[in-house]
């Protein structure tokens, strides 16, 4: 008995373990793949990580301060709706004031709405329910006095959760160079260049993760604040970076071209003072896309043949009074002929007219018949001379330059008469300007800068000098008789004569190419396509800027430089001398002798002063027919009244003028004027005689 007892028991304990371990095994299993979803939810809930907080991005600014990119505060308004401090009789004595207010504000839901997802997300326990995004600064601080919230976080569950967003105040202008950082995607321009120095030092918090992924903080407190980052001061300077952008625009919408751009240098630093990329897009408009300017490589043509005859000269093999033969404008080498534009030639000619008249024929075969023989010098020569080499800039995306050498498979018997012109080598357009600024500047090349400085909260951090890439490109023979040829290009005669014309003197040079393209070939849509270029610098006597300008598919059938590139280039060196007083030549007064009686008076207009000097009982004398504009000189005892011609279309003289009588005269004119000093006008910008452009900035200086 006592033995089956203990059997019994035995069994009954053992089927109470076997039903035990089912019932935990089922409920495991019931934990595993039922109720799997809503555990990993709470603990999902419960995670707390300590995560970064993004620092405020630094500034890029101009040369003159104006802002060029910056970051403005874009928040979020969230709340949690299960707050300690927020009861159910504050909510609901609040909720409808606090959603008309809402409502008013935003626009974009009405009140009842709003009420209608709150109430929804308070019985749902939402902790951090998104009430608003994209809200602006100011909307941010108007929601402070609204209803609820303007009780704080802890009794009204309000959260305001800043984020930082990326703009550029003043649209496209330079926006490629400018260019931008975002995670996953490939840094752009000065953005991404100096994107450690901008970014600062992100701060830490200790977030808490809900349903959904979505982090909350746990409180108003970081565990490590943020870190702004440094500003930037570019070099750009924003008034002739809108010229450079509204010339360059108006030159390809007026050739319909595909796209282009134009790059201002300053001689002596190096300093990119204005660098404009425009291509046409989609709806027929010409927007900022690419940064053609430092990373299209392409074919330079014409321009490339100051280097060309800068080797020979160096290697002592010409000289400008040199001969070359252009016959009738066309020469064979090999299987393949040469032309010129002038289909007719130009006969036997001197290098320097060679030059000036941009002959194909004459500048390839001279370089031919110098180094055919022994190609690899010619070569090795323009290397010598910085070309075929980057530059080194900060920018990231530099196209590369590719200068060939005799050993290469595709050397053949045509490369060397057809590099000579530009064909058959690769630089992108900031490349042949900085080879030209180095002509400028006596054959010291600078390396392309974009910024000068870089500094935190006002204080200075790091200043960027200019930086030599090589001291001397060629000797100073050498560099005087470049110098004599671009000169003779903007000369009459030369091919840019039409750019000769102005308060100042350019040296440069065009440059007229049949284009290459892995997708196209030398042809667009069947025809030839064709890119347009001028580069130079001026005052040519004493060069304080370089500049180009290169128009990429011309399709109007006009295709030269100098009518295509070239006005673009004349309108930005317009600007600058607007700008500049110093790069004019001095402007005397009209000569005056000091008189004991007779005073100094001001130029103007002939009836005022007749009865100006009537009125004072100055003695004058009129000479020459008079005008309605007129100059005066003081003599020992008497006032000269002599005419002054104002000539529709020419650009007036004001010296000695008041500045009512000046401003008077200028604006009929259609110019705008530009105001300095006080006294009597004693400096224009720009010198009497010259063609007016409607529009375009004077300045005068009064003293």
């Amino acid at each position: 008995m006592d033995r089956n007892r203990l059997f019994t028991r035995a069994y009954v304990l053992f089927a109470a373990f076997a039903i035990g371990a089912i019932c935990i095994a089922g409920k495991i299993l019931h934990i595993q793949f039922i109720d799997g979803a809503k555990w990993q939810t709470k603990v999902a809930h419960l995670t707390t990580e300590l995560r970064e907080i993004p620092a405020t991005r630094g500034n890029i600014y101009a040369d003159s301060g104006d802002l060029l990119a910056t970051s403005v505060p874009i928040y979020e308004i969230r709340m949690d709706l299960k707050a300690e401090g927020l009861d159910a009789a504050d909510f609901n004595a609040n909720i409808d004031s606090l959603c008309i207010e809402l409502s008013g504000l935003f626009g974009d839901r009405t009140a009842a709405q709003y009420r209608d997802r709150l109430v929804t997300a308070r019985k749902a326990g939402n902790r951090y329910y998104l009430v608003k995004n994209n809200v602006d600064f100011d909307q941010a601080r108007q929601t402070e006095k609204f209803h609820l919230f303007r009780r704080g976080r802890f009794k009204s569950g309000v959260i305001y959760e800043k984020q930082n967003k990326r703009i550029q105040p003043l649209g496209d202008i330079a926006s490629r160079t400018i260019g931008y950082s975002r995670p996953g995607i490939q840094p752009v321009g000065l953005e991404g260049s100096y994107d450690d120095l901008l970014g600062g030092r992100p701060g830490q918090r200790y977030e808490k993760r809900l349903a959904g992924g979505v982090w909350m903080p746990i409180n108003n407190s970081n565990e490590v604040d943020p870190e702004d980052g440094c500003d930037i001061y570019s070099t750009i300077d924003v008034n002739i970076q809108d010229v450079a952008n509204s010339a360059l625009r108006k030159q390809l919408k007026k050739h319909n071209a595909r796209h282009g751009c134009a790059i201002l240098m300053e001689v002596k630093t190096g300093y990119i003072k204005a660098i404009a990329n425009l291509s046409l897009s989609g709806d027929s408009t010409y927007t900022e896309s690419y940064n053609y300017a430092v990373g299209e490589a392409t074919e330079p043509g014409s321009t490339f043949k100051l280097a060309s005859m800068m080797a020979a000269f160096e290697d002592g093999k010409l000289t400008i009074h040199d001969s070359v033969d252009t016959k009738n404008g066309t020469h064979r080498f090999y299987d393949r002929i040469m032309r010129d534009s002038n289909h007719e030639g130009y006969g036997k000619v001197d290098v320097l007219t060679a030059f000036q008249k941009s002959s194909n024929v004459g500048i390839s075969r001279l370089i031919n018949d110098q180094y055919a023989a022994d190609p690899e010098q010619f070569i090795s020569r323009l290397r010598k001379m910085g070309l075929g080499q980057p530059l080194g800039i900060e920018l990231p995306g530099e196209g590369k330059p590719q200068l060939k050498s005799p050993t290469d498979p595709s050397w053949s018997g045509v490369t060397l008469p057809w590099m000579s012109i530009g064909y058959e080598l690769l630089m992108t357009p900031l490349q042949i300007l900085t080879f030209y600024n180095a002509v400028a500047n006596n054959g010291v090349m600078m390396r392309p800068l974009f910024v000068s400085e870089v500094r935190k909260n006002g204080k200075l951090i790091e200043k960027i000098d200019p930086q030599v890439i090589n001291p001397s490109i060629a000797s100073r023979s050498t560099i005087e008789q470049a110098r004599q040829m671009l000169e003779s290009v903007v000369s009459e005669g030369g091919t840019a004569s039409n750019l000769r014309f102005g308060a100042y003197s350019i040296a440069g040079k065009t440059g007229t190419a049949q284009i290459a393209n892995a997708q196209y070939g030398y042809k667009y849509d069947q025809a030839v396509s064709y890119q347009a270029s001028f580069v130079g610098y001026f005052p040519s006597e004493a060069p304080e800027y370089a500049c180009i300008v290169v128009v990429n598919g011309p399709s109007n059938n006009v295709y030269y430089g100098n009518q295509v590139a070239g006005p673009v280039f004349k309108e930005i060196a317009d600007k600058v001398y607007a700008q500049r007083f110093d790069l004019i030549k001095s402007q005397e007064l009209p000569h005056t002798h000091t008189a004991l009686h007779v005073p100094i008076s001001k130029a103007g207009n002939v009836e005022d002063l007749r009865a100006i000097f009537k009125t004072l009982r100055v003695p004058y004398e009129e000479v020459g027919q008079q005008l309605d504009w007129v100059s005066t000189t003081s003599q020992v005892d008497s006032v000269v009244i002599s005419p002054r011609s104002i000539k529709e279309g020419l650009v007036p003289n004001v010296l000695g003028m008041s500045l009512r009588d000046g401003l008077y005269v200028l604006e009929q004119m259609g110019l705008e004027v530009r105001i300095s000093g006080k006294g009597m006008i004693a400096r224009q910008s720009i010198l009497p005689g010259s063609t007016v452009r409607k529009g375009q900035i004077i300045m005068i200086e009064l003293t």
